[in-house]
């Protein structure tokens, strides 16, 4: 199979880093005309200048996804620049925790402002210009809890489930424009975050001690890798994926209702480390 995106143009948001960075990378190198944003212009201009050395043509800048008319004229920008817009890539957003105790709906609906608004945001700024062409393809990155509720990170649940159901619905009524619409969901995958969470376990823990812990949820058995996303990103905003629209696919491993219990196995190995340590300070 030949993916050949060669000339397409592509808008990634959140693209600075993570997943978002890599999937620019991804279209960039196979010759895609690539848009990039995220809120830090430092941070994406340096990914644009990174990606010049195989994209086709590209555009970073600074966009604040809570803004509809920053984000207006960034999609205005770059559909005047390149005479349309191909595929977009709702990547921007991040995972946010909290329980019934420790939230407030204002904290809730911040993150939702973000999430599943600025998902919102950029669709309904793209696709007047793919129907124009009657040629478009969306693809959100969303998270697994979205589908699986967890016990712990209400936002996160609550957002993520709204940005699935937006791309589902989406997915029904915009075929009829030749606009494929889907929702990839996200398991764990390592793109650095994983060095934070284990550093917040404190001394006295190693990191196979942590990942052993961790692993314990995911049939795999290992940490999703940026490739594991790419591919399918790829595939989607491809020719090949014509009939393919309202499809929700986990990239998690083997991962489903796994997930929820990954917040008492963490305060129990957290616990387990706490009695670890108190016994070898009273030696």
């Amino acid at each position: 199979m030949n993916i050949d995106l060669k000339g397409k143009r592509v808008i990634v948001t959140g693209a600075s880093r993570g997943i978002g960075r890599a999937i620019a990378t991804a279209f960039a190198k196979d010759g895609a005309k690539v848009a990039i944003c995220s809120r830090n212009i430092a941070d994406i201009a340096n990914v644009g200048e990174a990606l010049t050395e195989s994209a086709d043509a590209v555009i970073a800048r600074a966009v604040d996804v809570t803004d509809s008319h920053n984000v207006s004229a960034f999609v205005t920008e770059v559909a005047e620049a390149w005479g349309g817009v191909d595929v977009l890539v709702n990547n921007a957003g991040q995972g946010k925790g909290g329980n019934l105790d420790t939230l407030t709906p204002e904290d809730i609906l911040e993150h939702a402002n973000v999430l599943q608004m600025g998902h919102f945001r950029f669709t309904q700024a793209v696709v007047p210009h793919m129907r124009k062409q009657r040629w478009g393809r969306i693809i959100e990155i969303n998270a697994l809890a979205g589908t699986i509720p967890t016990p712990e990170g209400i936002p996160s649940v609550i957002n993520r489930a709204s940005c699935i159901a937006l791309s589902r619905s989406l997915g029904m009524s915009l075929p009829k424009d030749n606009i494929m619409v889907n929702t990839l969901n996200m398991g764990w995958i390592d793109t650095g975050q994983w060095d934070r969470h284990f550093k917040e376990m404190g001394d006295g823990v190693t990191r196979q001690e942590f990942d052993a812990m961790v692993m314990k949820v995911v049939p795999a058995g290992r940490y999703g890798k940026p490739e594991d996303v790419t591919g399918m990103v790829l595939f989607l905003a491809s020719e090949y994926a014509s009939f393919i629209s309202g499809a929700s696919i986990d990239i998690a491993g083997g991962m489903g209702g796994q997930i929820a219990y990954y917040p008492t196995l963490k305060r129990d190995f957290a616990e387990s480390i706490r009695q670890r340590r108190e016994m070898q300070s009273s030696i």
